[in-house]
Parts: C-alpha cells; sequence; structure tokens
C-alpha cells in the first residue's frame, strides 16, 4: 500500500520508489525496529522488497560482530546472495523463453 501511495500521491518512478522501500527496511532494522514488525506482521513483513534492506543490514551487523570491519562486505553478500543469484538465473531464463523485446 505504501508503494502504490508513493506511485500515485508522489508520482515516485517505480526505481526511486523500490530504493526507498529498500532503505527504509535497512533503517528499520539499524533502529532495531524490524524485528517487531516481523513478530506483529509475519510474512507481511518479509516478503515485501523492505526485507531486502532489512537483510543487508542485518547480515553487515552480524558480521561486523564477528569479523570485524571486513565483516560488512562479505555479510551483505552472504546473507543476499541466494535470492540475488536467483533473480539473474531466473531473469536470464525468462529472456530466453520469452524474447523481450529492446
Amino acid at each position: 500500500m505504501i508503494g502504490q501511495l508513493m506511485f500515485d500521491v508522489a508520482k515516485l518512478t517505480p526505481g526511486h520508489t523500490m530504493s526507498l522501500l529498500v532503505v527504509a527496511g535497512a533503517v528499520a532494522d539499524g533502529l532495531g525496529l524490524y524485528d517487531p514488525l516481523v513478530k506483529f506482521a509475519g510474512a507481511g513483513a518479509t516478503v515485501p522488497i523492505t526485507s531486502f534492506g532489512n537483510s543487508l543490514v542485518h547480515g553487515a551487523l552480524s558480521e561486523l560482530e564477528r569479523d570485524g570491519i571486513m565483516g560488512v562486505i562479505t555479510g551483505i553478500f552472504e546473507v543476499t546472495s541466494g535470492g540475488i543469484s536467483s533473480a539473474i538465473i531466473f531473469s536470464f531464463l525468462a529472456a530466453l523463453v520469452f524474447r523481450p523485446k529492446g
């Protein structure tokens, strides 16, 4: 609903909307607000694009504690690599099957 309002009321582009939602999820996790939201909303908070921002920050902070400053970089990729890899692979397969114009 928030994303749709950003499209309709604020007239933001899909790219701007997606970026703002990822940043909002990251900030909420950094402030410790995302985990209580997940406990309250369940899949309503873990499925949307905001959970990607949450995953980035959550992985970075946990690896920072374990490995120091270099853990920030590795933590981001460790937690989100499965989702990013899946998106790339399935997008490539869809492009092969449906032959997009462009």
